[in-house]
C-alpha cells in the first residue's frame, strides 16, 4: 500500500491583518479523495486551508493558512511519500505589499499591485524521485482538456484530473481524467465520493507501475 499526500482546500493571501484573497473551495473533493484512499488501505496525510469541513479520522490533517504555508507543508512530507494528489486551489496571487496595519477607508479607490504564488503542484513534482508520482488538477473556464493537458506537461505530473467552476463548493463533479501522454483514462460525473472512487481507481495505476 501507498503512503499517500493530498492537498485540500482554498489557502487566504492577507491585504492587512483582517482581510484577505481566497476562493470558495469547500475541500470535499480533497476529503472524498482521502476517505477513498483509506478506504483502499493506503496511509494518508492531507494537508489543508481552511475549511468548515471535517477529514477522516484515520488519516493525518495539517492545516495551513496561506500558500506559502501550503507549499513548505508539502516539500517538508512529500519525500517520504509515494505520491501527491494535489486536489487544493490555492490562491494564484498575493499582494505584493501587506499592510501591518488594517487599510482605512478613505473614500479612494483601492489599487493591488498582485503578483503570483509558488506553483506547490509543479514544485513538489520537480522533487520527486523515480518511485514518486503526483496527480493534478486543473480548474478551467474554456479550452479545458487542452489546458489541463498543458498544465500536466508543465508542472511534470503522471496524471491530471480536468474539472470546471461548477466543481466549486459543490457536492458533485464532472471531471475528465487523463493520462500523462494525454490519453483520456476516464470521464466520471456524480457526487465527489463517486469521482474520487474513480480517480482511486486511475491512481493505483501509477502506484503499481512505481512501486
Amino acid at each position: 500500500m501507498a503512503n499517500i499526500l493530498i492537498t485540500s482546500g482554498p489557502t487566504r493571501q492577507y491585504l492587512d491583518p483582517v482581510r484577505y484573497l481566497t476562493n470558495a473551495s469547500s475541500g470535499r473533493m480533497g476529503q472524498a479523495l482521502a476517505e477513498a484512499a483509506l478506504e483502499a488501505g493506503h496511509d494518508v496525510t492531507v494537508v489543508t486551508g481552511p475549511v468548515s469541513i471535517d477529514y477522516p479520522a484515520a488519516a493525518t490533517v495539517i492545516a495551513v493558512d496561506t500558500t506559502d504555508e501550503m507549499l513548505n507543508a508539502v516539500l517538508e512530507l512529500f519525500p517520504a511519500c509515494d505520491g501527491l494528489i494535489g486536489a487544493a486551489a490555492p490562491c494564484d496571487y498575493m499582494p505584493h505589499r501587506i499592510s501591518t496595519e488594517k487599510l482605512a477607508k478613505d473614500g479612494q479607490p483601492l489599487e493591488l499591485e498582485l503578483i503570483e504564488t509558488a506553483d506547490i503542484v509543479a514544485t513538489a513534482a520537480a522533487t520527486k524521485k523515480k518511485h514518486q508520482w503526483v496527480v493534478g488538477f486543473a480548474l478551467e473556464t474554456e479550452d479545458r482538456r487542452f489546458r489541463a493537458i498543458v498544465k500536466m506537461q508543465r508542472k511534470c505530473c503522471d496524471m491530471m484530473v480536468s474539472n470546471g467552476p461548477a466543481a466549486i463548493n459543490s457536492l458533485t463533479n464532472d471531471v475528465e481524467i487523463l493520462a500523462s501522454d494525454g490519453t483520456t483514462l476516464a470521464h466520471v460525473t456524480g457526487s465527489k465520493q463517486v469521482v474520487a472512487a474513480a480517480i482511486l481507481k486511475a491512481t493505483q495505476l501509477l502506484i503499481r507501475t512505481k512501486s
